[in-house]
């Protein structure tokens, strides 16, 4: 073989080899473009997760808070509403409260049909405490305006609990020295006040019944409320 047929075989091997290695760094190429092109997908995809992970979440607060809001809200009027309506309550009963001062004062003017009606309730609320206590001896606290009109009954409060019992008369020792507080007025408002009745104790201190107008009218209140709120609300309260 001469030195052309070498070299021309040279050549083949040659162009072979190269043929080969761009076959080769082609394949290479594509593969590369192929797994680059996957792991960008996959990246994208990726991200696009955690942007929908990430709104769902913020969407889920939003809603949470939207829910949080509008039961505030819920609660606030309802808050309100309660309010209203023990607006409505107290001025019902502080009108009862002006109705039975107008009872209780008018006796201390003179002998009227109120000054009767309230000497009859005290001597009422006398008898009612008698039966409540069931003491021999008692002592009992007025208004001092109310000190003679409760001197006046007296006697007949004692006499018909006697009856009502059947026991002897007891005894009632008036305090002359400790009163019941004074009537509400514009220049007591935030002191101590009665608007009338009694209160009786038994002598060792131990039982005391309270049986004042005002404390009268707020077991009143307290017991009827839920028929109070279903007659003006339409529902009995909680």
């Amino acid at each position: 073989m001469n030195d052309s047929d070498v070299s021309r075989q040279i050549d083949q091997m040659v162009r072979f080899i190269r043929q080969e290695a761009e076959e080769k760094a082609s394949e290479i190429s594509v593969s590369a473009e192929e797994e680059f092109n996957i792991e960008k997908l996959q990246l994208v995809e990726a991200e696009k997760k955690k942007i929908r992970q990430e709104y769902e979440r913020k969407e889920k607060q939003v809603e949470i808070r939207k829910k949080i809001e509008y039961s505030m809200q819920l609660n606030a009027s309802r808050i309100k509403v309660l309010q209203a309506q023990d607006d409505v309550v107290n001025s019902m009963k502080e009108a009862a409260s002006k109705e039975l001062l107008s009872v209780s004062n008018h006796h201390h003017l003179s002998l009227t049909h109120h000054g009767h009606v309230y000497r009859n309730l005290l001597k009422d609320l006398i008898v009612q405490s008698l039966l409540r206590l069931k003491e021999p001896s008692v002592l009992l606290r007025c208004r001092e305006n109310d000190l003679h009109l409760v001197e006046h009954v007296l006697a007949s409060a004692a006499q018909e609990y006697a009856d009502k019992e059947n026991v002897h008369l007891p005894e009632i020792i008036v305090d002359n020295n400790v009163f019941l507080p004074p009537a509400p007025s514009h220049h007591n408002i935030h002191e101590l006040h009665c608007s009338g009745g009694v209160v009786l104790a038994s002598r060792d201190g131990k039982i005391v019944f309270e049986n004042t107008l005002d404390a009268r009218l707020d077991v009143l209140f307290r017991n009827k409320l839920p028929e109070i709120r279903k007659q003006l609300f339409g529902q009995v309260a909680a």
